[in-house]
């Protein structure tokens, strides 16, 4: 668990830059140590963010928290994989997913499954979050992405 709360908090960071460079996060999550050329304030953030609940709750919860978020981006993926498979068919992709949307959909359906075994507190937890992250998204995101259209 230790171990993969640490490639989290390190790949945490690494999103942070690259949503702050879309536009989707405030700028200074973009910035560059000089001397290291790693984006310092993101880890910083990302230490402090998994700090803070790692001296609140128990490990169990964390794994629970850790388990929920990382299934539901994977069934985010899965359906993105299904939704680009329609609409653009003819991307160039780097790879093939076998049986076209099947597997895809398989995998929204385990993951949900595996979801569903989750204590409810966890689900409220997350529900939480989720609120808080489409709020950031609604209210701030939406009109600073670089793929936001132009009004």
């Amino acid at each position: 668990m230790i171990s993969s709360i640490l490639v989290y908090q390190i790949g945490q960071s690494r999103v942070w830059f690259s949503m702050s460079r879309d536009g989707l996060l405030p700028k200074v999550f973009s910035n560059v140590h000089p001397l290291f050329r790693t984006p310092a304030f993101s880890t910083w953030v990302a230490g402090v963010v998994v700090a803070v609940p790692s001296g609140l709750f128990d490990i169990g919860t964390l794994a629970d928290l850790s388990n929920i978020g990382t299934l539901f981006a994977f069934v985010l993926v899965s359906i993105g994989v299904i939704v680009l498979r329609f609409r653009d068919p003819h991307r160039r992709r780097g790879f093939v997913v076998p049986f076209g949307p099947v597997i895809p959909a398989l995998s929204v359906i385990f993951c949900f499954l595996l979801m569903a075994g989750l204590p409810i507190i966890t689900w409220y937890r997350f529900l939480i979050w989720l609120v808080i992250g489409l709020f950031i998204y609604f209210f701030y995101s939406r009109h600073r992405s670089e793929f936001a259209k132009p009004r």
